[in-house]
């Protein structure tokens, strides 16, 4: 009888213990937040672009490069291997052309998911880096990008076992980059456990040909990265601390924190706007959805931008919404030239007009 009322306590104690983390995660995941339409002028689909647009970057003469066909554990995912697409921001027609690949290169496994492009100012050389899940795991693919033949020539494949579960990249150099590591464990399982317990494990990894670490760490799920025109800042988003983290960069590439910016939502990825240094960052307003994933209630998207985030005074503003009935899972949303493009992780991409 003792031994009955041991396990009965234990178990009681268990399903507490779950329960409360349940309704922390639930908090995180702002799951009570109701959705609304704040919806931008002039907004169309881009074509060729169904299978999702989970990432772009946007280079200073307006060419953007865009992510496709991300396959990502518990949400809907396309047949067939990722693509790279290129558009022409300064072309009226609006049309996003799909990046040819080298044979060389393994494309059936190609699942791309972060990116970031580096010009080479020694001779404008322009690179495109490449978060790649083959079989769900992780490493890092470096084009060279041949815009006379809509070429991307793979330049080589890097992998690392601190580079374990990395969901975004920013490059600082032809072989160099700071990428995030959105969990702590690489296991499938117990990346799904993380978020549940509400563990704040996860990191910042600067590499380099000699010089692999991790720079920063104590975030609940680090995803976006990128940096400041003048190089001096890292900027990461942590989406379960709803908020954008300012990060000093030192000589040895490691990074300092400053400080931490609050979005009010789950924000993803995070595109700079070379001119002014805005952030825009695409997010998940109510994350509890994006799990659920029920087609009566689907996720909604939301753009954010940060204006003067290293000032005492950050201004944050809501410059898109919608309850999921246009845009479904916004994953990233970059400006250029009075227009905004607005990707998804597994849904369209739209592009608006802001003024």
């Amino acid at each position: 009888m003792g031994k009955l009322v041991c396990a009965s306590l234990v178990i009681a104690a268990i399903a507490a213990l779950l329960g409360e983390r349940i309704v922390n995660l639930r908090k995180r995941a702002l799951a009570s937040r109701e959705l609304l339409q704040n919806h931008l002028p002039n907004c169309v689909a881009l074509k060729n672009l169904d299978s999702g647009s989970e990432d772009i970057t946007i280079l200073g003469d307006g060419l953007a490069f865009i992510s496709t066909g991300l396959k990502f554990p518990g949400l809907p995912a396309s047949e067939g291997p990722g693509k790279i697409f290129s558009l022409d921001l300064q072309d009226p027609r609006m049309k996003p052309v799909e990046l040819r690949m080298p044979r060389n290169f393994d494309l059936d496994s190609f699942n791309p998911h972060g990116i970031s492009a580096y010009t080479d100012p020694t001779d404008d050389t322009i690179y495109l880096f490449v978060v790649n899940h083959p079989q769900h795991k992780s490493q890092v693919e470096v084009f060279q990008f041949v815009e006379d033949n809509n070429l991307l020539m793979h330049v080589k494949t890097i992998k690392h076992e601190l580079l374990y579960s990395v969901n975004d990249i920013v490059a600082v150099g032809v072989d160099s980059f700071y990428a995030t590591n959105d969990h702590y464990f690489s296991h499938e399982i117990l990346k799904t456990v993380e978020p549940v317990l509400g563990l704040s494990w996860s990191n910042v990894v600067y590499y380099s040909p000699t010089d692999v670490k991790v720079v920063s760490e104590g975030y609940y799920f680090a995803n976006g990265i990128n940096i400041s025109p003048d190089k001096g800042h890292i900027y990461v988003a942590d989406v379960f601390d709803h908020n954008v983290h300012v990060l000093e960069r030192k000589e040895n590439n490691s990074l300092v924190s400053l400080k931490s910016v609050a979005l009010g939502s789950l924000c993803d990825n995070i595109e700079v706007d070379l001119e002014t240094g805005d952030l825009w960052l695409g997010c998940h307003p109510n994350g509890w959805k994006l799990f659920m994933l029920d087609p009566n209630d689907p996720p909604g998207s939301e753009v954010i931008r940060v204006q003067k985030i290293h000032s005492d005074q950050p201004v944050v503003t809501q410059v898109y919404e919608d309850d999921g009935r246009v845009l479904i899972g916004s994953s990233v949303a970059a400006a250029y030239g009075g227009k905004l493009l607005i990707g998804t992780v597994y849904h369209k991409a739209l592009v608006c007009d802001l003024e």
